[in-house]
């Protein structure tokens, strides 16, 4: 399969990355300031002509998306609508500037803290739950293409950074996130929250 890899060169995106190309598939990997081809995804027109210059593919998988992390007290609107624009409206202009170029399925990004919240994270919690109810709405317009998300808790390689913010919780390996990437790429289930 030909795949469109949104947030190739971060840590998440390394790993499926390499999971994908692992199983053979041709992977176009997209970032800021890297990858094959440069783009902004919270920018719309530049999704818009991220397609016009990838062409088809088969598959999305979108490995991106940035929230603040703060006490709830001192998170303003443009916090909160950073959030929204940085890892929600970002994934929605994937799937609808996507339909007329993605021939399979997307694969969006959300995480834990739609289901657990967390101190300092309620912007990320309002962002996650949204894509999580986009991707179920979607999923019942799009068919026969596909729509899933991928919702991973801390990642073990992360710990270091970023494992105070999620005490208690269990962390994930980021093979077992990627697993779930090519799950639902490869897969034909829609509407689905895959939790590795």
């Amino acid at each position: 399969m030909r795949i469109l890899l949104v947030g190739a060169t971060g840590l998440l995106g390394t790993a499926v990355h390499q999971a994908l190309a692992e199983r053979k598939h041709d992977v176009v990997t997209v970032a800021r300031t890297g990858g094959d081809l440069r783009f902004d995804v919270t920018d719309p027109a530049q999704v818009a002509e991220l397609y016009r210059t990838a062409g088809q593919v088969d598959a999305v998988a979108s490995a991106a998306g940035h929230v603040p992390f703060k006490p709830l007290r001192d998170l303003t609107i443009a916090d909160h609508q950073a959030g929204l624009t940085g890892k929600v409206l970002s994934q929605v202009a994937l799937v609808r500037e996507g339909l007329a170029h993605v021939t399979e399925s997307f694969t969006l990004i959300t995480g834990v803290l739609a289901r657990e919240p967390v101190v300092t994270g309620a912007a990320a919690s309002l962002a996650n739950g949204a894509v999580e109810a986009f991707v179920r709405a979607a999923a019942i317009e799009i068919a026969p293409q596909r729509i899933n998300a991928v919702s991973p808790t801390v990642f073990t390689e992360a710990l270091d950074v970023y494992g105070d913010y999620f005490p208690g919780m269990k962390p994930v390996p980021l093979a077992d996130v990627a697993r779930a990437y090519v799950r639902s790429i490869e897969g034909r289930q829609t509407g689905q929250v895959y939790v590795p």
